[in-house]
């Protein structure tokens, strides 16, 4: 069997087996919208400190596309953002030459109408930076490191809520 045939027939049967885009627009149903549209219905709290700026900022970005919502339908409230820095490569002198940065939260949608949870998980993200000589390098390396993980956190909020406002 050639490798068009192969591609062809799981391309059908990828079809068929009722799996729809997260993005994009529903030829099939009147009722599905845009995840953008569904998005931009979610009011999101303010977070305190530096990074949970940062993190409401990228979700931001994710989620208002058109603008603030006027009239929500729900609240997404993001947990206290727990880090925890482990050293790596240890050297012979114990000296540390690289470090693992964890950054946990938790998420919280609530419908508003309601005011009942409808959407609870724990998340977590990881990266890494080196320790070099430059003192201020390495601060710009684990500033990276931070941002990346809020960033990937903001990613994963956006994906777990577009599912559950899909489903």
């Amino acid at each position: 069997m050639s490798i068009n045939k192969l591609f062809l027939i799981s391309v059908l049967a990828l079809s068929a087996c009722g799996f729809s885009p997260v993005y994009g627009t529903y030829s099939d149903s009147a009722s599905k919208t845009e995840t953008s549209n569904v998005l931009s219905q979610v009011r999101i709290a303010p977070l305190p400190d530096r990074e949970g700026q940062y993190l409401r900022n990228a979700l931001i970005d994710r989620f208002y596309k058109k603008g603030y919502p006027s009239s929500p339908s729900y609240q997404l409230n993001i947990g206290t953002l727990n880090e925890k820095k482990t050293a790596f490569d240890i050297t012979v002198e114990s000296e540390a030459t690289r470090y693992q940065l964890k950054i946990s939260t938790s998420l919280n949608l609530v419908d508003l109408k309601t005011g009942e949870s409808v959407l609870k998980r724990s998340l977590n993200a990881v990266s890494s930076y080196n320790v070099l000589e430059s003192e201020f390098a390495t601060r710009v390396s684990e500033q990276n490191a931070r941002e990346a993980i809020l960033n990937d956190l903001a990613r994963q909020i956006e994906q777990h809520i577009a599912l559950y406002l899909n489903r």
